[in-house]
């Protein structure tokens, strides 16, 4: 009796020591993106690495397409998405999030002097671009009239918008003032909360409520000492 209960506390301690696979899309930078050593880095990155270590848990990161990570998730081929993903009333019919840890509003960027573009109304009949799977994708839809173009990811939604093969990008606002930056011949010209909660890790749904509560306590005490500023701060988020 003694040695089988010695192997079933080895099996447990083996379970609760398992790697979590933590999906992304590694194409949205400053949270996520592959980096000139061919490393997937950003604020999400470092984010998790920190959970990690401050809620007790191993994990490897798998890069796939956005729209593919809570297919993903419900399927059992990831555990969790660390992805700028927004935490939507649609999502949590089917996911769990942590608490958010970054907000953020959809842009609306056209080119300078498109003063035709001054309202979500006047995308009637236009071809709007937008991330596949974002909220954004969820927002540009329901514009009357609008042509949704989506890609899986923003780079080519941009070189589109510069080329005039697209009418306007909705982004996140996170990630669209970084490409105002890069890109002086664009600008905003419309702003809207997205809907969300903000972004968030996900978890298939009623599977791992232990380790959100500690993630969530973990994230409390990252932004009490200091330490999560600093990350806002390196990724030019601040």
């Amino acid at each position: 009796m003694k040695k089988i209960f010695a192997l079933l506390l080895a099996a447990l301690a083996t379970l609760g020591a398992a790697e979590l696979k933590i999906g992304t899309a590694a194409n949205y930078p400053p949270f996520e993106y592959v980096d000139e050593q061919n490393k997937i880095t950003g604020f999400d990155m470092d984010l998790v690495a920190e959970l990690a270590k401050r809620a007790g848990f191993e994990y490897k990161i798998v890069n796939m397409s956005f729209d593919g990570l809570i297919p993903a998730l419900k399927t059992g081929k990831i555990d969790a998405v660390a992805s700028a993903m927004s935490a939507t009333d649609d999502r949590r019919k089917s996911v769990d999030f942590t608490q958010a840890y970054y907000a953020t509003e959809n842009i609306y960027l056209r080119a300078k002097g498109n003063d035709a573009l001054a309202s979500k109304e006047a995308l009637n009949g236009k071809r709007v671009g937008v991330q596949q799977g974002t909220v954004q994708e969820i927002a540009a839809n329901a514009i009357a009239g609008a042509k949704v173009v989506p890609a899986e990811d923003p780079v080519p939604l941009i070189m589109g918008l510069k080329k005039g093969k697209i009418d306007a990008v909705v982004l996140d606002s996170s990630i669209g003032y970084g490409f105002l930056k890069k890109n002086p011949e664009l600008e905003e010209f419309f702003k809207e909360n997205d809907g969300s909660e903000g972004f968030s890790i996900a978890f298939d749904k009623d599977k791992q409520a232990d380790l959100i509560a500690k993630i969530n306590a973990a994230l409390d005490e990252i932004k009490k000492d200091g330490s999560y500023d600093k990350l806002l701060e390196k990724y030019d988020l601040k």
